[in-house]
């Protein structure tokens, strides 16, 4: 029976390498296909490490990993926990300072590709990760915006990795705009260094646009997701690339990796 908007998608079901594959493994996987090619990651903690990191065992061996403590070329022996996680430090190209890392790494042009999640997203890129409901009385009260703000204007590009894809989630309209993408910059007359989001990875596809001015589309659902559920679990009426496809189910090697190098403790992975 086909799944409703409110129901968790579909994944495969038997991994070939055990149990059987996670939405969080699905999500990372397909993630981390999104960086072949890309160089320099500036990586949030969470889903977006898990994806920087298989990346680097798989489609991107040359990337560079920047994180939002000062960590620069980051080679941990295990998964941080927190973006202050000593581990970070261990092994890295180089630790700069707050003003360093903002000021000549971001500022400076140098991050290819800036890696997020959000509570929140509308369709051109904007992110809220402040407050779900209103802001004096919220349902749900979110970290903020950490360095959202400077990543979104000053990276060439931003992917976007979310759990749920609900019209709660996919807004119309945001609770909150914590991260404005460059329409809301350039609308106050400030000009972003990059693009804004170009890429989403959510539970149920992958959603893209090519620059500044033009909205997100579904470009790939996950196996087992049609095109109308997707639709059903987005808050605006979204438009469709001219031919949609159907994400590659994560691979025997790409699972292993995951869940015996990248994350055998399961800090990320549920």
């Amino acid at each position: 029976m086909p799944e409703g908007p409110g129901r968790r998608p579909a994944v495969p079901e038997e991994s070939g390498a055990g149990a059987p594959v996670t939405a969080s493994e699905l999500l990372s996987v397909v993630a981390a296909r999104e960086l072949a090619g890309r160089r320099t990651v500036f990586a949030g903690i969470g889903l977006p490490t898990l994806a920087v990191e298989l990346a680097a065992l798989t489609v991107a061996p040359d990337i560079e990993v920047v994180y939002e403590s000062g960590v620069c070329g980051a080679h941990p022996s295990h998964l941080p926990e927190t973006i202050a996680d000593a581990v970070l430090i261990t092994g890295a190209e180089a630790v700069v300072s707050m003003p360093a890392l903002f000021g000549a790494v971001l500022q400076g042009g140098r991050i290819d590709v800036g890696f997020l999640g959000a509570a929140q997203i509308d369709r051109w890129g904007s992110l809220n990760t402040s407050v779900i409901g209103e802001w004096e009385r919220p349902a749900v009260r979110l970290p903020g915006s950490g360095g959202a703000v400077e990543v979104m204007a000053n990276a060439r590009e931003v992917f976007v990795v979310m759990r749920r894809h609900t019209p709660r989630s996919f807004a119309d309209v945001l609770d909150f705009c914590t991260t404005p993408g460059p329409e809301r910059a350039l609308a106050d007359g400030i000009r972003p260094l990059g693009v804004g989001v170009t890429r989403v990875v959510t539970e149920l596809g992958v959603l893209a646009r090519d620059g500044v001015g033009e909205e997100l589309r579904l470009v790939a659902v996950h196996p087992g997701v049609t095109v109308e559920q997707v639709r059903a679990a987005t808050g605006w009426e979204l438009r469709t690339a001219g031919r949609v496809t159907t994400t590659d189910p994560p691979t025997v090697a790409e699972l292993r990796l995951l869940r015996d190098d990248v994350d055998p403790h399961r800090v990320y992975l549920r």
